[in-house]
């Protein structure tokens, strides 16, 4: 059933233990002030323990064992300032006292100034508290700990874990409380608080305690007809449906935190989502689940950073291609294929390895750290089998839950359940950079007593990779999958047919990672967003045509664009944007001699952007709008549509997208004598 929280105390018996220090937090927050005062007890790293506290913080007061300790600043680094405090030998708990006014909600923040990282904030329309944001002393790399929680009555509040005990005592000036407990090794905790109204929903397991399932959602949010039932109902299926894959939901709860900023984050026990993303239709059909999914890689098994982060592109696969697998082979190659253009649309100067990427900072790290990770896995299962694989997740989950684990993890888990040796497979996937650029360069047949004997030549670049690669053979009538390895720069392969082939299409499916030939490359955003030297060209000379158009430059690329004359937009040396009004982008875009606006684009919505490949110089984008509003209106959309090659805006509404079609080239079988 769906229930709105009212104002009781839930009690619940306690977990067992995880043997890990833990950390008590009495958290009192008044988000309207921004004052945020905390007592802390631990179990120190070392005698002389160190500690990190957001700037505007003050320590007021430290024991040891009971005992006045003395506590002095050290060194800063950015907004966090580093505290040392020397400990008796015998003492074994320190008591710590901090407070102070936290920095503002900036609701102008994007999504990549959130993804990059945030101090905390507060306000009464919501606060968030990071991990990473220096609001608590971390006792070690890997901690359990005990929050209480206490707000204004108008507030919830929470952090990861089981919820102990919730009450809301007093009306108008009364308080909220509320306690979480995590009693597995945690790497970090992140606080979030806001107006919300709460619903509930318990969902039964056969075989462990109920999980409860809840949406924190502003009054706004909360209004919208089913939404809020619908997030627990599909929560509960995400749930359920993982539980049976990889192995039994670790926690006792799962809740769906709106947060007013375009937050996208999975933690244990739940998920923060940017209140707009919220009322999107699509998103309980795809990034739920992936956020879902985090519970299990990244927040019940750890990320070894050191060397890579593996849960990303785990989930990614298991996650969001999996449901297009679901829907149809169409809809999982076109995921594929977004894959490689997002990739090949990275300057080879910015490519990274798998071993390297740690997180999604930027687009160029995107492509590499969800695309190719998820590829991997699309590979991995083409090599090893579907029941392989599948035991070889389980494995990895039974025996690395709440432990921080590798890519070497991972392998070794396959390793058991295929019962081969992956060495060579993680290796050229994870530690080298880039991809493989392969092809065919002939195909020959000669007729036998049987049918044909093919010979394909095949080619890629050094030092080789060792690949598993499909060839499509092409028949009058039909065609035919086949599979061959090759594993050196140059290399011959034969195969038996039963009949003479007309053509062969190298991996038409797009099953492996590797570099497209440039016919399979209609340009897409991505080459603009990431460009590392973009250019603006202003189409429209009236001023507040150009301040939106540099505004919105400034927003889509990464870096910062040099302005250029329209004459000039096929000369540049990056990527060029050419923004302004319908009749003057026309009149640019005749005078460069470039193609007009695409037909199926003209005279829709308020704004269009397409992609134009320019053979003889750098490529343009093209954004063309009805007014300087309506340029304006795709400040906050157009950045997350870089995997499209044209888009329709009717003000701030995304009315359709698209990549331009390009078909893998047919190699034509020639007859030997």
């Amino acid at each position: 059933m769906l229930a709105v929280l009212l104002p009781i105390l839930f009690l619940f018996p306690s977990a067992a233990r995880a043997e890990a220090p833990t950390l008590e937090l009495a958290v009192e927050l008044d988000p309207a002030t921004r004052r945020l005062a905390v007592r802390a007890d631990l179990s120190p790293a070392s005698r002389d323990f160190r500690f990190e506290l957001h700037e505007a913080l003050e320590v007021t007061a430290a024991t040891a064992d009971g005992k006045p300790v003395a506590v002095r600043p050290a060194e800063r680094r950015g907004f966090i300032r580093t505290w040392q405090v020397a400990l008796p030998p015998a003492a074994e708990r320190l008591h710590l006292e901090y407070a102070g006014t936290l920095p503002a909600l900036d609701r102008t923040l994007d999504h990549r100034d959130v993804v990059q990282g945030l101090s905390p904030v507060a306000s009464a329309e919501g606060s968030f508290l990071p991990s990473g944001g220096g609001w608590y002393p971390r006792p070690a790399a890997l901690f359990a700990y005990n929050v209480t929680l206490t707000m204004p009555g108008n507030q919830r509040a929470l952090v990861a874990g089981r919820l102990k005990s919730e009450e809301l005592a007093g009306h108008g000036s009364g308080h909220y409380r509320a306690r979480f407990e995590f009693a597995q090794p945690a790497d970090g905790i992140d606080l979030m608080a806001g107006p919300w109204v709460v619903r509930e929903k318990m969902m039964p397991r056969a075989s462990a305690e109920p999980v409860r399932l809840r949406t924190y959602f502003f009054r706004d949010l909360d209004a919208i007809p089913g939404l809020a039932e619908g997030y627990l109902d599909d929560s509960q299926r995400y749930l359920e449906r993982y539980g049976k894959e990889i192995g039994t939901y670790p926690f006792t709860e799962f809740s769906v935190v709106a947060s007013p900023l375009p937050t996208g984050f999975g933690m244990p026990t739940l998920t923060y989502l940017g209140a707009d993303v919220l009322k999107l239709p699509f998103i309980r059909a795809t990034s739920l689940g992936h956020e879902v999914l985090h519970n299990w890689w990244g927040n019940g098994v750890y990320v070894d950073f050191a060397q890579g982060n593996w849960s990303e592109g785990l989930t990614t696969f298991m996650a969001d291609y999996a449901y297009k697998e679901s829907e149809s082979a169409e809809a999982a190659g076109a995921m594929r294929l977004g894959w490689l253009r997002d990739f090949a649309a990275v300057p080879a100067g910015d490519h990274q390895s798998l071993a390297d990427f740690r997180s999604r900072t930027h687009g160029a790290a995107a492509a590499v750290g969800y695309g190719k990770a998820a590829m991997l896995f699309v590979m991995l299962r083409d090599t090893i089998g579907e029941e392989a694989f599948r035991s070889g997740i389980r494995a990895f989950w039974q025996t690395q839950n709440f432990r921080t684990a590798s890519w070497s993890d991972l392998q070794a888990a396959f390793e058991r359940a295929s019962g081969r040796s992956l060495d060579a497979f993680f290796k050229q996937w994870i530690n080298r950079a880039g991809g493989p650029a392969v092809r065919i360069t002939a195909a020959d047949a000669r007729r036998t007593a049987e049918g044909a004997r093919l010979t394909l030549a095949v080619e890629q670049n050094a030092p080789a990779y060792a690949l598993h690669l499909p060839v499509q053979l092409v028949f009058p009538d039909r065609a035919e999958m086949r599979w061959i390895d090759v594993d050196k720069a140059r290399q011959a392969v034969t195969l038996d047919v039963v009949a003479m082939p007309t053509g062969v299409r190298l991996d038409p499916e797009l099953q492996v990672w590797r570099m497209l030939g440039q016919e399979q490359l209609p340009p897409i955003l991505r080459q603009w967003v990431i460009a590392r030297n973009p250019y603006l060209a202003q189409a429209s000379a009236a001023p507040d045509v150009r301040e939106a158009s540099v505004a919105l430059a400034q927003r889509l690329f990464e870096v910062s664009p040099h302005a250029i004359a329209p004459g000039e937009i096929t000369k540049g040396s990056g990527p060029v944007l050419l923004a302004g009004l319908h009749a003057d982008v026309d009149a640019a875009l005749e005078r460069a001699g470039l193609p007009p606006r695409p037909e199926r684009l003209a005279g829709r919505g308020s704004a269009q952007v397409w992609t134009v490949a320019v053979p003889a110089g750098a490529p343009v984008a093209v954004i063309s709008a009805r007014d300087a509003e309506s340029l304006r209106a795709l400040l906050r959309p157009l950045p997350h549509y870089g995997a499209q090659s044209w888009l329709v805006f009717e003000g701030a509404r995304l009315v359709e997208r698209g990549v331009w079609p390009a078909p893998t080239p047919l190699i034509p079988v020639r007859a030997a004598p």
